[in-house]
């Protein structure tokens, strides 16, 4: 039979153990393997949706935040009043920021969610009136303003993606419905876990074990976040060179043309797509032209670390053009160049043409 200190000790261990897993799948749970954005492309909307739901549902920090939000919520009335309004307010920033093509750094985001969390697990420990001495702020409001941040942490991973110019408000849309079908779904576990505690002597116990270890998650997120931005604050510069009008691109052919290396061309099915890739090193720079013989394409021209198994990739131009030209010096090792997408019905001929310091990973296959 358990005993209270059996009963904590055994909570503590779980949660500890809860966070060591958590923690060792962090870097990843927002990741989107190439393979995924592939899909993704392909797919169309439903694909979108189905993101959604799997990013929400891998999503442990929005997930710790809806289960502090609902921890001591007793009523079915209650519940959607608050998780209503946390949905409302990511949904707002969602949207809006995607639409509108708002980036912010992913890290700092992310280490305002992790306060979230912990200001959620604190207020339900009643932290402000026993260790603050003052009233709580009025939680509706913090909900929609912590949910306002939540929605530009899931609009930067979906920003990672080349989204249809087209179709973006139904590709947004259809994410931001995935993402509400995976927290209902994440959200009936979650109260039926509650509630089947709330009937046990216990409930007092668990109920602080599991805010004091929201918090310690929440903690130690917000370091390990700030550690990713101090990182990615001292990377070095990227410098993406373009020229858009026809005349300097034709000008620089002209000058250049002796000057490439190499001198490659692409074939593109019909609403097909394709990759093109160069292994760089760190700081290293290389220069490229390319242009279509007929339409213009989608194309997202990109990076991906060395070694990196999480899915991480760094977009540094995307747009919808029938040529590009310009100079990249890399911020760090690996593979680095062009995704482009045909969407009209004929095959398109691409010629790229490419100089400096990388290798061509098509002559290693």
């Amino acid at each position: 039979m358990f005993t209270t200190n059996s009963l904590a000790r055994t909570l503590v261990i779980s949660v500890g153990i809860l966070a060591l897993g958590l923690f060792s799948q962090l870097a990843s749970a927002h990741g989107m393997s190439e393979a995924e954005k592939l899909s993704i492309i392909e797919g169309g909307n439903l694909s979108y949706l189905w993101l959604g739901a799997t990013h929400m549902l891998s999503g442990y920090d929005h997930l710790a935040f809806v289960f502090g939000i609902i921890f001591f919520l007793t009523t079915f009335r209650d519940v959607v009043k608050y998780v209503t309004a946390f949905t409302i307010g990511h949904s707002i920033t969602l949207i809006f920021a995607t639409f509108n093509g708002i980036q912010l750094n992913y890290f700092l985001i992310d280490a305002v969610i992790a306060l979230s969390v912990c200001y959620i697990a604190f207020s339900n420990l009643d932290g402000f009136r026993k260790y603050l001495n003052m009233n709580p702020p009025n939680m509706m409001l913090m909900i929609i303003g912590l949910g306002l941040i939540h929605g530009f942490g899931l609009s930067t991973r979906l920003q990672e993606l080349p989204l249809s110019t087209d179709q973006l408000l139904l590709n947004i849309l259809s994410f931001n419905l995935g993402i509400e079908l995976g927290q209902i779904s994440a959200l009936a576990l979650m109260l039926l876990i509650i509630s089947a505690w709330r009937k046990s002597h216990f409930f007092t116990i668990f109920s602080r074990l599991t805010n004091f270890g929201l918090i310690l998650f929440g903690g130690l997120l917000f370091l390990m976040q700030m550690h990713g931005y101090e990182h990615s604050i001292k990377s070095a510069e990227l410098s993406v060179v373009t020229q858009t009008t026809i005349e300097p691109m034709i000008k620089q052919e002209v000058t250049q043309q002796s000057e490439w290396t190499d001198n490659i061309t692409i074939t593109i099915d019909a609403y097909d797509y394709i990759e093109y890739k160069l292994y760089v090193a760190k700081e290293a720079t290389f220069n490229y032209q390319w242009q279509s013989d007929s339409a213009e394409l989608l194309f997202d021209f990109h990076g991906e670390p060395e070694n990196d198994t999480s899915g991480y990739f760094k977009s540094y131009l995307k747009n919808t053009a029938s040529q590009d030209t310009g100079s990249l010096t890399t911020p760090f090792a690996g593979t680095h160049g062009w995704y482009w997408e045909n969407d009209s019905a004929d095959p398109i001929s691409i010629t790229l043409n490419i100089s400096g310091d990388y290798q061509r990973l098509d002559r290693e296959q």
